[in-house]
């Protein structure tokens, strides 16, 4: 069994799908581990780290795909794409692990399946108790939530915690977050930390709980309807729903001095949650941080990957936060990729078990067929 290891080619993507301690692990699996040369050096891994583990280190792009049974990725192969991302490097049944986006990109999968290549989504694994060691969008959703308020405090121009001193007493900034998921709990507990003064809101009342056992406010409209899914993510809601939301938002967002945004419906455009009027009534100097930009942003003033003032406000739209963090978002990545392929392994054999709620949910490509889309 051989499995590969590449080079990211997307701008500004730093991470890279598997580490030096993953690649002892492979190996123990039965895998010969090859490593693109210079894979991992934007997360600060060596060749050498890497060779040191037991990987082979492959120079040309091509010989190491075309080589292997599994290609572990971070970002999704398609026509267009450079180097490992090229779908042309890819051999039939090669089969591809990595976030490929099938629910933004369903042409990009039928390339694969038109293509024959076996393709696994991670977004798609099942929010299931088992494979929460293989939950990437919740290692990454984790780091993008911290990143987001350290990013946003830079940028603002005052304090954040509470200062006393000689000249005068310093306010503490207030900091809502808005969306309660693994980002935003992430992102409320840095706030806090920080000292600011933090409120959160989330369409699921089922946050409330969370939300306050993290110290902050909660801000809740009152609702009758069932907000969230069975897989735990915060479903589409009414027009009456959000009519109240954007009240209670616009209210809100006037006395706050960073606003971190992070709802997304997965395979839908992020909902506006933040207005051009509401960005009017913010305060000069305030903050806004999209973690939705990639979607088209909860706040459409975004640009994605950029930052913009509107109003004297400052608005980031980066959609690189966990590579912002490589070593830690590659480390937890590539334990969550071990412990999936470990799903796909018996004694040391590659053998997909159809049966297995994880393979069989995020598998989006198979035997020239799309899946699951």
């Amino acid at each position: 069994m051989k499995i590969a290891i590449v080079k990211e080619t997307e701008e500004k993507e730093k991470r890279v799908s598997a580490s030096p301690e993953t690649v002892k692990k492979l190996i123990s699996l039965g895998f010969s581990v090859d490593i693109e040369e210079g894979a991992g050096e934007s997360s600060f891994f060596s060749n050498e780290d890497y060779k040191n583990s037991g990987a082979n280190i492959i120079a040309d792009t091509k010989t190491i795909i075309s080589n292997a049974d599994i290609v572990l990725k971070v970002n999704t192969v398609h026509k267009d794409g450079k180097g490992a991302d090229d779908i042309k490097n890819y051999n039939k049944g090669t089969k591809v692990i990595g976030f490929l986006k099938p629910l933004q990109n369903p042409k990009q999968i039928k390339d694969l399946a038109d293509n024959n290549i076996d393709a696994f989504s991670v977004e798609l694994i099942p929010r299931i108790s088992r494979a929460q060691s293989m939950d990437a969008l919740s290692s990454q959703s984790n780091l993008a939530g911290y990143k987001a308020v350290i990013d946003s405090v830079s940028e603002f121009s005052k304090a954040i915690p509470m200062m006393m001193t000689a000249a005068g007493t310093i306010a503490p900034a207030k900091i809502l977050i808005l969306g309660a998921g693994v980002a935003g709990l992430q992102a409320i507990a840095t706030a806090r930390r920080l000292g600011g003064i933090v409120s959160a809101f989330d369409v699921r009342s089922a946050a409330k709980e969370q939300v306050e056992s993290l110290g902050a406010k909660f801000i809740e409209v009152v609702s009758e309807d069932d907000n969230e899914t069975e897989s735990g993510y915060a479903k589409e809601m009414s027009d009456d729903y959000k009519k109240k939301q954007q009240d209670l938002l616009h209210e809100t967002i006037k006395s706050q001095d960073i606003v971190i945004t992070t709802a997304l419906i997965p395979g839908k455009e992020a909902p506006e949650l933040i207005t051009n009027s509401m960005v009017q009534d913010m305060k000069a100097g305030s903050i806004i941080v999209d973690l939705a930009a990639e979607a088209g942003g909860n706040c459409k003033l975004t640009k994605l990957n950029e930052i913009v003032i509107k109003h004297g406000v400052k608005i980031i739209g980066y959609a690189d936060f966990p590579s912002k963090l490589s070593q830690d978002a590659s480390n937890l990545y590539a334990k969550n990729l071990l412990n999936f392929v470990q799903l796909m392994v018996k004694e040391k054999k590659i053998e997909i078990d159809w049966e297995d709620e994880i393979l069989k949910k995020s598998c989006v490509s198979y035997d020239g067929k799309v899946l699951n889309i």
